[in-house]
This record gives structure tokens, sequence and C-alpha cells, in this order.
């Protein structure tokens, strides 16, 4: 009995599809477009740097947007046992500290990928990283604040993924333009990140989560979501119309009408229409990011 209180059982290593679940793949999406984003805005044939193209599927998708779902289920653990108890962790499907250790060690292996693949990416994944663990984990857990968590999620899903992809292609720093456009679609991401909190006001009333719905409420929340990603879109129109992409402008302008037009009925009740806007609005504004950066790879 002693001897089991002092070396106490070690728990067993979790089945490979629980580590899976644990890093939920249908999250990868968002960054990997990102991604191409960038790749397509380089402008560099991707049959010239194709492994590294690889390289920065793999650390945006299953390996940094990985390690952040991996931070976000250890340090939710406790809130997950009582919203989503079949969730890995709280299940036991994933017991001890496993999934501590797989979020150590996916953090490890994407620093490992992005070192191999330059310095730029490098210096992007260890940003990206760093906002993964200051999300969740404490002392700051960005999540909890509505103006920084949204904020972080939209750096690192749109802006930093867009970077790394035009990054790896270059070899170098992107192009001030390029910097420019995914910054602004990184703002405009904001708004987007604020939709979800529509979903889950009363939850996050009652565990002390201030989002921008429950601080600002629901109908103001919505209007100022709408701004937020109006507005950067705005300004990549009238950029890409001063650079001379006159098709891509007409493009970009057409989807952010069509956003505009379908604002409204999102703003008359956002708890019930958000998810009817991520399937309609945010999808017109992603094809808003791609045909921008086909205008900035030469393509458009």
């Amino acid at each position: 009995m002693a001897r089991s209180a002092v070396f106490p059982a070690i728990s067993p290593p979790p089945a490979v599809r629980d580590v899976i679940t644990l890093l939920k793949p249908i999250t990868w999406f968002p960054p990997m477009w990102a991604l191409l984003c960038g790749v397509v805005s380089s402008g560099v044939p991707v049959a010239s740097r194709w492994t590294f193209l690889l390289a920065g599927v793999a650390l945006t998708g299953p390996l940094v947007c990985g390690t952040s779902q991996a931070v976000n289920d250890w340090f939710d653990r406790h809130v997950d046992a009582i919203n989503e108890p079949d969730r890995p962790i709280p299940s036991g499907r994933i017991a001890g500290r496993w999934g501590l250790a797989i979020a150590v060690i996916w953090t490890l292996l994407s620093l490992l990928v992005a070192a191999l693949t330059g310095p730029w990416v490098l210096a992007a994944t260890v940003l990206g990283l760093a906002c993964a663990w200051a999300y969740s984990a404490p002392p700051f857990r960005f999540k909890t604040s509505g103006w920084i968590g949204p904020a972080v999620v939209a750096l690192t899903y749109e802006g930093l993924s867009w970077f790394t992809g035009a990054a790896v292609m270059a070899g170098s720093l992107p192009a001030p333009r390029i910097i420019a456009v995914l910054a602004l679609y990184s703002a405009g991401a904001h708004g987007i990140m604020t939709l979800n909190d529509f979903k889950a006001v009363t939850g996050d009333r009652l565990t002390g989560l201030r989002s921008l719905p429950v601080v600002l409420g629901e109908r103001p929340a919505a209007i100022l979501a709408s701004a937020v990603m109006a507005i950067p879109q705005v300004v990549v129109v009238a950029l890409l119309f001063a650079w001379g992409h006159r098709l891509a402008g007409g493009i970009v302008s057409g989807l952010l009408l069509a956003q505009l037009a379908l604002m409204p009925r999102l703003v008359s009740n956002p708890a019930r229409h958000a998810p009817w806007y991520n399937a309609t609005g945010v999808s017109l504004y992603v094809l808003g990011m791609m045909a921008s950066a086909l205008a900035l790879g030469g393509t458009l």
C-alpha cells in the first residue's frame, strides 16, 4: 500500500483515435485555407517548393492548430467534464496527464518542423504557439476576454497562416502588399470569431467568460462584428483598385455587397442566425481572401 502511494500507477498511453479526436481535425480547415491564400499570393510555382509547402500544411493544420486544441482541452477539462463529458480528457480516454503531455510534444514537434522550414516560418510558428498557450492557459487565458480572445484566434488562424504560406514559398519575408492584405483580413476575422460566441452566451455568463455578446448584449455585438468584418474588406478593395487589380477589386466588392445584404438577418437574431451566417457570409468572406491572394500572386 505504501509503495503504491509513493509510486502511483502510470496512466496507459491513449489510443491513436482519441489523440486525433483531441486534435480536432475539423478545426484545421480555416488556417489551411489561409495558408493556401498565402501560397497563391506569393506567385511562386508550387512545383518549385512542394516540400516546403507540405511542411507549411503540416504546421498550420495538424501541428500548430492541433496544439492549440490540445492545450485548450487540457485547461478546460473541468468545464468540459460538465458541458462535454464525452471529450477524450474528461471521459478518461486520455487519462492522467497525457493531455498536457500531448500538448507539449506537439509544441516541440511544431518548433522542429518550423526550424527546418526557415527563419520567418519559425518566427510565425513561435508567435502562433505562444498565442495558443496564452489563449487557454493561466495566467493569461485570453479566451476569457471578448476583445483579446477573438483577436488572438483571428491572428493565428488567418494572419499567421497566410504569412506562413507566403513565407514557405518565397523562402523569405513576404512582400509588403501581401502583409498589408493578410493583416486586414486577419483584423476582419475578429468579427468571425465573435460569431462563435453567440451559441454559448448563457454558459459564458455562468462561467465568467466576458465574450462580446455577454459584455455588450447580443444585438450590439452582432452589429460590431458585422462592422469589423466589413471595414477591412472595404480597405482591401481600395488597395486592389489602387494597385491596378481591377478584376479582383470588382470580385471582392461583389462578395462584400452580398455579405452586407445578409448582415441584417444576422443582427435581427444573432443567436439563431449566427450559424447560418457562418455558412453564407463567412464563406463569401474567405472567397474574397482567395480572390485577393490570386491578384497579389499575378494570377487574377
